[in-house]
């Protein structure tokens, strides 16, 4: 009973630590997600902050941490040039408690 108590406590706590690690491809083909860059906050689907450190990335919540390497990462983005192209629209804000979801419609896209 015990140790079963401890596995569910593991992976209960696991379950949560799905951090929004990304990884900005050089090609289209590659990316999971194809991401504009908008420039001004109220246009933008998602309001990004860049955290520094890999344990400080969100679940799903706009915190993301750039990986070096792809297979490091939980989604592949593609930055375009133009908004038409693009699949979500995010604006880089300069405070974490900025970051979030506008258009939460587009939520499945990072998952």
């Amino acid at each position: 009973m015990k140790k079963l108590l401890i596995l569910a406590t593991i992976l209960f706590t696991f379950s949560f630590v799905n951090a929004q690690k990304v990884y900005s491809v050089d090609y289209e083909n590659q990316a999971d997600v194809k991401v504009f860059v908008v420039k001004y906050e109220n246009q933008a689907d998602l309001k990004v902050y860049k955290v520094k450190y890999e344990n400080q990335a969100g679940n799903n919540d706009g915190k993301w941490f750039f990986t070096g390497y792809s297979n490091q990462a939980k989604k592949k983005v593609y930055f375009v040039k133009y908004e038409n192209q693009a699949d979500l629209k995010i604006y880089f804000v300069d405070y974490e408690n900025q970051a979030g979801w506008r258009n939460s419609s587009k939520k499945s896209l990072m998952y």
